[in-house]
């Protein structure tokens, strides 16, 4: 069975599914196909899903799926926050219309990691709803599709989507990614690596 087949019936067989998306998602190829997240949303929709991503360019809050069912931890450069952190206070985009902080007089930067100081309370509350929804997923038949995820931030996706996996005895994934695609020795059997493009795989994905 072809790979793609075997995954889209993975999709329509399992209980929960776990996306994760990384950086080969935030290169030009992956901004120039707007499809790709509607693509992505045809998919899912009638899953009980969860998506986590790495990107901080805000396109996955902006493409039409669920928010309350995806977490940007590494932040959302479309929110602002002040450059030098006197407050926690975050903001809309143009809700401080000249984008300097009303608090100190600094100008505004984006709500990312790549921030001075990163303010992470933009994130936490659905952070907090992801951990409640991953619980959730013990026991039941989890499939996680790890979308060009490398080792930028790891922490994040990579190593807890392995975790995950290790722990979950119904738990399946797949990696996807053109340069990093491997598996540790711990998931070998429970993991399929696919070394192609995650962007690439994904478009043509039917």
């Amino acid at each position: 069975m072809a790979i793609k087949e075997q995954m889209l019936n993975e999709i329509k067989e399992c209980e929960k599914l776990l996306i994760g998306i990384g950086e080969e998602w935030n290169r030009d190829e992956a901004k120039k196909e707007d499809s790709l997240y509607e693509k992505l949303g045809q998919l899912i929709k009638d899953k009980d899903y969860f998506i986590v991503t790495t990107l901080t360019n805000g396109e996955l809050l902006k493409s039409g799926l669920d928010p309350k069912r995806m977490v940007a931890p590494c932040g959302n450069v479309t929110w602002r926050q002040c450059s030098k952190s006197c407050t926690k206070d975050i903001w809309e985009p143009g809700e401080i219309a000249d984008d300097i902080c009303p608090h100190c007089g600094e100008p505004l930067t984006g709500n990312t990691i790549q921030a001075e100081e990163y303010i992470e309370e933009g994130y936490l509350p659905q952070w907090n709803a992801y951990t409640r929804w991953l619980a959730g997923t013990l026991n039941k038949k989890l499939l996680i599709l790890e979308l060009g995820v490398g080792f930028q931030t790891p922490t994040v996706i990579r190593w807890p989507f392995e975790k995950t996996v290790s722990v979950n005895n119904k738990a399946f994934m797949y990696r996807i990614h053109g340069s990093f695609a491997q598996l540790s020795e711990g998931i070998r059997e429970k993991a399929e690596s696919v070394p192609v493009n995650s962007v690439n795989f994904f478009r043509d994905f039917s």
